[in-house]
């Protein structure tokens, strides 16, 4: 298994992306978004995802270059089309311009839609909480990539349908709840199939319904599928996914999921971006923050449990730690990540 630092990652992923389409600008933001990903632990939103991409623009499905085009714009809002084009360039302009408009309004609200794979959700709430703000997102498959079926089904019908929210005012940094409203990231699954890999239990099922520890399952015809956040109560994952698909299709103008889809295009997405300075300031959220987070990890613990995490600690630590020893990549998703680089002529760093 290769570790790889973050500068040696990053400059190999920003080079495979430019090799593979994407202008200057493009290689640079997406190539960034990813390796920080893979530096939080989120390696199904790493670089694992640049053959994908890539791919895509050799298809014709991703265009390169592709801006945000404002539909329609009020001083509270933004509707966004990206016209197919790399979801983290656009997330990250359309978020920028939400960040400037609730500073004015207290509150902004933005939608997009035609846009590629915008990456984890988590990098927007960041960008947000950096400001001292709040932010809500969540997005759907743009009505492809259905990969949950409603609890009794044995086919899909949804996507995994993030959602994510953020806080500023921890002591340690924001808290950045950031989850797929299935029991596991589709990426996780891919990762997992690539390496060669099983996946644990209550993860998949095969297409009869039954479950399986085999990823291959998930991407057959028919098609298995991901259970739904929840276990024993997974309508509550499902009805979460399901109201989400309904927010994001419909707000952005792009589409909800529907019969006989494509493979995989992209994301519609809703944001929100809060400022809490234009409702009870800033100096009360920090404080009730701090005061409810001290309040919660001063609870008494169970035998045998060391502490109490919350959200945004484990990519903390996870951070810290591929800061320090480096970025580990499984043999499978490495050796695709050297195909696709033999194929582009870049070279590959030395690991």
């Amino acid at each position: 298994m290769p570790v790889l630092q973050e500068a040696q990652l990053l400059n190999f992923g920003v080079s495979l992306l430019a090799a593979g389409g994407a202008n200057e600008n493009e290689a640079a933001i997406v190539g960034r978004s990813l390796v920080q990903a893979n530096l939080r632990g989120h390696d199904s939103h790493g670089v694992m995802r640049i053959p994908f991409y890539v791919k895509q623009v050799q298809d014709g499905k991703l265009n390169a270059g592709s801006t945000l085009q404002v539909v329609h714009e009020t001083s509270g809002t933004i509707v966004g089309d990206g016209n197919w084009g790399f979801g983290q360039v656009l997330s990250r302009d359309l978020t920028e311009r939400l960040i400037e408009k609730a500073g004015e309004a207290g509150i902004a609200s933005g939608s997009l839609r035609q846009s590629a794979h915008i990456g984890r959700l988590g990098e927007y709430a960041e960008m947000a909480t950096a400001k001292n703000m709040s932010a809500i997102i969540c997005a759907n498959t743009h009505g492809a990539a259905q990969r949950v079926a409603p609890v009794g089904g044995k086919r899909p019908r949804l996507g995994t349908n993030p959602l994510c929210i953020g806080m500023p005012g921890g002591k340690d940094g924001p808290f950045i709840l950031d989850f797929g409203t299935s029991a596991t990231a589709e990426g996780k699954v891919r990762v997992k199939k690539i390496a060669g890999e099983k996946v644990p239990d209550g993860w998949v099922l095969d297409p009869e319904g039954k479950p399986t520890n085999d990823p291959n399952q998930l991407y057959g015809d028919p098609p298995g599928t991901i259970l739904p956040m929840g276990g024993d109560q997974a309508y509550k994952g499902f009805g979460l996914s399901f109201m989400i698909e309904m927010l994001c299709g419909t707000l952005s103008g792009g589409q909800c999921a529907y019969p006989n889809p494509p493979p995989p295009i992209g994301n519609a997405a809703f944001f929100i971006v809060i400022n809490p300075q234009q409702y009870a300031g800033f100096e009360h959220l920090k404080t009730e923050v701090e005061n409810l987070e001290e309040y919660v990890r001063s609870v008494p613990r169970i035998d045998g449990v060391d502490e109490i995490l919350l959200p945004g600690d484990p990519e903390r630590r996870v951070l810290a730690a591929r800061q320090q020893s480096g970025i580990p990549l499984d043999d499978g998703n490495w050796n695709a990540l050297l195909a696709l680089a033999t194929e582009l002529g870049v070279t590959p760093p030395t690991v």
